[in-house]
């Protein structure tokens, strides 16, 4: 890599590289389902050109040598030369993941490494039609027109060569010559012969518009409207002092450019541009693209009909607009993101001095300041928020993989790509998912003929989605594959010694379902490269009770499994139920809250040796935690009253005795000190509006550790 490579321009190539490469995953998955859609290949063959045209600028040949090659297959496959097979796409998915790999030193700011001699080999004969004997794509004849397909290809290859400008040329003076009557009996030859010709060699107008009917269809670059044509006929006609004065006129090397820049497209497509000042081969025209002067008549039409279709040239010569985006480094959003906290932490200690006060002046203040640190809250939250899809684009990838490795078919449908959360989840997230995608395919889905015979289709398919709900996202994984069976669980479940036969007995499907969250729980009996160890999901269900989320499954046998998972959109500000044990103030997450009610604590029952209460005909076990929490609680006496707030965490609910409810409350998460840093049952702790410290209960971990 050069060594003094500009680093604003090494930045352009790393994002823009980046985001392509991150698609290209994406898209050659799909192209294995769809193998004939042609702007699919298109897209993946300008990905890999792109990345490549960014990496030769920066002198980073190992990358360009495998982009290249990948480049070269992608140009067989869109011209039909070669047909699009799993095999292949193992090879190409391979070169993606060597370009990655690459990709990853550079960013690291190191030198990449070469790419496999045997995979560029593999490519590079993948590079060559089915057959060398297939003959050479030929020039397109008035009977096969080609389609918008195939123009749009031509376009994404650049200006149009030397070469094939004069086989087209070529293409109709054969054509004239098998039949068709020239007009005004002249012959058509290249321009460099035309330029040493006589006026008889001219090419005339309408061979000029036939021409181009051939390139791009008929129709689709019309003349000017009739009374134009006219005119033109008889300035074309006139005497030879206005022909004269039309020499100013001719078309200019610019103006050709720009006349091919209209037919072939330049820039449509979306990676069209050079990436981070890719260097672009000059298109001017050359002795044999450029008409010479001799041929008037056809410059005169070419102009014509450059100034016939004027709406796309002013975009492209307009003034670049100005940038409507701007790159800041995470850690300086993250900063402005802990003063709202500390903001939020002072419109709450505001509010309950303005409730205090009788001032009406005092409470309008408070009042605003209230929305517009709410407003401010949101709209720094909103430049932390990333698309869920930096996550979901990895698993097409994933599922295609475990697929082929376990002989299985299987389609992955996405829902809710675009659905907005924090970066931090977003990263956070990837781990889990990827462990309970792959949960689906090993476990949940069955092998082909297994399905057949069960009468559901060959393919099994995994639906993955995301939604906001509220202040939440919802994010589910279903499979259409064999389902649970809740006696086999419960029977793993004795065997691990995790119940005895009473107790697990007495579980309820839903509760056994659950089961699979413990750790070293598997219901594989052999352990695979893949699954069997009973590590994943219980390495899932911990990632996700760090984020404050829930994680919820329900399965149908012969049907399938749904597996549900509650994140907050944020990890920086906190909803919370604040709570008094004794006069120490607690928070508790509101994710995690169901209900709250008052109760006679002289009304409860003991099941199993555990305090319980009955509400609505359903049992929760009841906790005081205010005898865990609370120094010296344990041995006073208990009231007769007391609130109680039911808490979820997964499918289980529970009770937790509390002296006070102070109500509810954004709080800020502040990290415990050294000195308290792992307390069991504690997330961090909170400045409250009162200006109290109040630690923040983790659920899981308090009843994980207590209960």
């Amino acid at each position: 890599m050069a060594l003094d490579a500009d680093e604003e321009i090494l930045q352009d190539f790393l994002v823009e590289a980046g985001e392509i490469l991150e698609k290209l995953s994406e898209q050659l998955v799909d192209l294995e389902q769809h193998p004939d859609d042609s702007d699919l290949l298109n897209a993946i063959f300008r990905g890999f050109h792109t990345v490549k045209g960014g990496a030769g600028f920066l002198q980073l040949e190992a990358l360009v040598n495998c982009c290249h090659s990948a480049e070269n297959v992608f140009d067989i496959l869109r011209n039909h030369k070669r047909k699009v097979t799993p095999d292949l796409m193992d090879v190409v998915l391979e070169a993606l993941d060597n370009v990655n790999a690459m990709f990853e030193e550079v960013r690291n700011r190191e030198e990449p490494t070469p790419a496999p001699d045997e995979l560029i080999e593999a490519l590079d004969a993948l590079a060559k039609p089915e057959s060398e004997d297939a003959p050479a794509v030929e020039a397109p004849t008035p009977a096969q027109e080609p389609s918008s397909a195939d123009v749009g290809q031509q376009g994404d290859q650049g200006d149009i060569t030397d070469e094939e400008f004069e086989q087209l040329l070529d293409a109709l003076a054969d054509e004239k010559s098998d039949g068709q009557k020239p007009v005004g009996n002249e012959q058509v030859s290249t321009p460099a012969e035309s330029a040493g010709g006589s006026d008889s060699d001219e090419i005339t107008d309408d061979e000029f518009e036939a021409l181009l009917d051939q390139l791009h269809g008929k129709g689709q670059f019309a003349g000017a409207p009739a009374e134009d044509e006219t005119a033109k006929a008889d300035t074309d006609t006139s005497g030879g002092s206005e022909k004269s004065a039309g020499d100013a006129d001719l078309i200019s090397a610019d103006e050709f450019e720009s006349l091919l820049d209209e037919l072939h497209g330049k820039g449509a497509g979306p990676s069209a541009g050079a990436v981070a000042g890719e260097p672009k081969p000059s298109p001017a025209p050359s002795s044999k693209a450029e008409p010479a002067p001799e041929p008037k008549k056809a410059e005169a039409k070419a102009e014509s009909k450059a100034a016939a279709k004027p709406a796309p040239a002013p975009a492209r010569e307009a003034a670049p607009a100005g940038e409507t985006t701007v790159r800041v480094d995470t850690k300086r959003l993250d900063d402005i993101m802990n003063m709202v906290g500390e903001l939020v932490l002072v419109r709450n200690r505001l509010q309950r001095l303005g409730s205090e006060s009788e001032d009406e002046h005092m409470h309008k203040a408070v009042a605003n300041l209230d929305v517009v640190t709410t407003d401010l809250q949101a709209a720094v939250m909103q430049t932390r928020m990333q698309p869920i899809k930096k996550v979901f684009g990895r698993f097409p990838r994933v599922v295609r993989d475990l697929a082929r490795s376990l002989k299985k078919e299987v389609n992955l449908v996405m829902h809710g790509e675009e659905t907005d959360l924090d970066k931090n989840l977003v990263e956070a997230l990837a781990d889990p998912l990827v462990h309970l995608v792959r949960n689906s395919v090993d476990h949940g889905v069955e092998a082909p003929d297994v399905r057949e015979k069960a009468g559901k289709p060959r393919a099994g398919t995994v639906t993955l989605s995301a939604e906001q709900e509220g202040d939440h996202i919802l994010l589910s994984i279903v499979d259409d594959g064999a389902g649970m069976n809740p006696d086999v669980l419960r029977r793993k479940a004795v065997e691990k010694g995790l119940y005895d036969q009473d107790a697990a007995d007495r579980l309820t499907d839903n509760e056994c379902f659950n089961l699979i969250f413990a750790a070293g729980f598997s219901t594989k009996d052999q352990i695979s490269d893949v699954s069997g160890r009973g590590v994943g999901m219980d390495v899932v269900k911990t990632k996700i009770g760090q984020l404050n989320g829930q994680i919820n499954i329900m399965s149908e046998q012969g049907k399938g499994t749904s597996i549900i998972i509650k994140v907050p959109l944020t990890l920086a500000i906190m909803p919370t139920l604040m709570i008094m044990l004794g006069d120490q103030s607690f928070a508790l997450p509101l994710v995690n809250v169901v209900e709250i009610f008052h109760l006679d604590l002289t009304k409860t029952n003991i099941v199993d040796g555990k305090e319980c209460i009955v509400v609505r005909d359903k049992v929760f076990p009841l906790f005081h935690i205010k005898r865990w929490l609370v120094h010296g609680a344990a041995g006073q006496a208990e009231p007769e009253n007391a609130h109680v707030v039911i808490v979820a965490m997964g499918t289980k609910q529970v009770g937790f005795v509390v002296d006070q409810l102070i109500g509810q409350e954004e709080v800020v998460i502040k990290p415990l000190g050294r000195a308290l840093q792992g307390t069991p049952g504690m997330a961090g702790a909170t400045i409250t509006g009162d200006g109290r410290i109040a630690l923040i209960i983790d659920v899981p971990s308090l009843l994980q550790h207590y209960g």
